[in-house]
This record gives structure tokens, sequence and C-alpha cells, in this order.
């Protein structure tokens, strides 16, 4: 994994190997989250995989998700904080690589303008912690359009009981 910030010569996710393209690497994001946890105890809770992602705002190579073929009734949560973000009955098969929903659950996610690779994108962040999980864009299917491209390291899949 590379990391937009090892390959402009800082050091990022991609010097841990994990095959990831890191945008942040290390800022903190400015807006206050209701979980918020010490970079220390993020790194103790998270893979490096998911820290990069989550924390550090890079993206996991596509289709290298498990999650890419989970078709399960359950619902898709944030791996840093458990929040409840996608239902199973949103996700769709975009082509991407990476899992792909229609609609968030309510109040689950944030989002923010991100410009890190020179033109404007939006961003989507875990409501409640404020994790990193991927971006939106405009070229979904019926009913909203919307595809909610998400970094499956940034998340877990939970099944209906």
């Amino acid at each position: 994994m590379v990391t937009r910030r090892a390959l402009l010569g800082g050091i990022g996710a991609g010097a841990l190997g994990l095959g990831i393209w890191s945008a942040r690497g290390g800022a903190a994001p400015a807006e206050r989250f209701p979980v918020t946890l010490p970079d220390a105890e993020w790194r103790k809770r998270l893979s490096p995989a998911a820290y990069a992602t989550l924390r550090r705002e890079a993206t996991e190579r596509p289709f290298s998700s498990p999650l890419n073929g989970e078709h399960r009734r359950g619902t898709f949560v944030c791996a840093g904080c458990m929040h409840r973000l996608f239902a199973s009955t949103t996700k769709f098969d975009s082509g991407t690589g990476w899992p792909s929903f229609w609609r968030p659950l309510p109040q689950a996610v944030g989002t923010r303008t991100d410009r890190l690779i020179g033109y404007p994108r939006t961003e989507v962040h875990c409501a409640r912690c404020g994790g990193h999980l991927g971006h939106v864009f405009e070229d979904g299917p019926k009913p909203t359009g919307l595809r909610y491209c998400m970094n499956g390291v940034a998340m877990r899949f939970v099944a209906a009981a």
C-alpha cells in the first residue's frame, strides 16, 4: 500500500506496508465527536490498516475487502466505535472494488469537502467517532443516485439475528 504522504516524502501509513493511500498523514479533524480517544488508544484498538484508514484517511486497495462479498441481512458498523452506518439492504455492487451503498442510516455519517487530490470530493466519516470511511459520489442507483464508496477495513458487519 502506498500513501500520498509517503509519495510526497513524509512517513505515513504506507511505511507500514498496508497498501493504502493516506490523505491526512496525521492531521486531526477540527470537528468534535461524541467518541474521542487519544491516538495511542486508537492504535491499540484498531488493526494497522483500520487505524490508517479511520484515523489517517487512508484508502484500502480495491477488491481487497471481504465485505465486498457480504450479502447477508444485517448492518455495517464503524470498526472504530461500532456505530451503525449502513443497512445491508442499501448495499449494491458498484464494480469499483469497494463496498458501496446508496444511503446511510439516519445520523450515521457526516461529510466534509476533501480537496486532497487536487479537486473537491465529498469525504464521509462516522458521525460518532469521526473515523474516515470513504467518499460519496453522485453516480449511484435509484432511489438516491448516490454511491457511498466505503473502505471495508473501516467497517465491520453484524449479521441480523
